[in-house]
């Protein structure tokens, strides 16, 4: 699984993102050299082999960036998901096979269970037995999100939301700002921040029109 480049998933250029070392500090071969000899003689040999992987995996990761987003921009629809505010190339890349096309989706509704936004009531213990027979009772019902979805579109708005949020990207900053004043729990803030952006998507792609923070 590669790490996509600043920028890539919608971040801002200047937001100066780093990137967390794996297993030694520094990227490459080079760094890997400096850190060896700080560890134990046992553990050298197995970091080498991952640090030799790793590089192997960094040279393919811009490769790969750049063919995925190659492949996107065949698609003109992909300038347009990239004016939402948290999306950027990777994550139109992304998008694009996924949903295909919008009229798969009349309502928004349907696209956030597709998303695994959509809303559902689950109960247990419905029945009880009273005497020989079975009764059936009123139990208190929790809410939760729909589990039955595809993953990595619910983790593509998740992330943008996320990417909002931390960059406090208006208008939907400051709705999220609203909801937790008001007394609304940061991830359920966030879930309503995510269903928003998935809605924008849907419209846009149906009418081909940027994003419009004022719809």
């Amino acid at each position: 699984m590669f790490r996509p480049r600043k920028g890539q998933l919608g971040l801002p250029a200047e937001s100066g993102t780093r990137r967390r070392a794996v297993g030694y500090p520094g990227h490459g071969l080079a760094a890997q050299a400096q850190a060896l000899p700080e560890l134990p003689a046992w553990m050298r040999q197995t970091v080498e082999a991952l640090g030799i992987e790793l590089a192997s995996i960094e040279e393919l990761r811009g490769e790969i960036e750049q063919a995925m987003i190659a492949e996107s921009r065949q698609h003109p629809i992909s300038r347009i998901l990239r004016t939402t505010p948290g999306l950027g190339p990777i994550r139109v890349a992304q998008l694009i096979p996924i949903v295909i096309t919008p009229h798969r989706f009349r309502t928004k509704r349907q696209f956030w269970a597709y998303c695994g936004f959509g809303l559902v009531t689950r109960t247990s213990s419905d029945w009880v037995k009273v005497g020989r027979r079975w009764v059936r009772v009123p139990v208190q019902q929790t809410r939760g999100l729909n589990q039955d979805c595809n993953r990595t579109l619910k983790r593509i708005f998740k992330g943008a939301a996320m990417t909002v949020i931390r960059f406090k990207m208006e208008p939907l900053w400051t709705d999220y700002v609203r909801l937790t004043k008001n007394g609304t729990r940061p991830n359920l803030a966030r879930l309503t921040v995510a269903r928003k952006l998935a809605a924008a998507v849907l419209t846009m792609w149906k009418k081909k029109e940027r994003y419009n923070p004022k719809s």
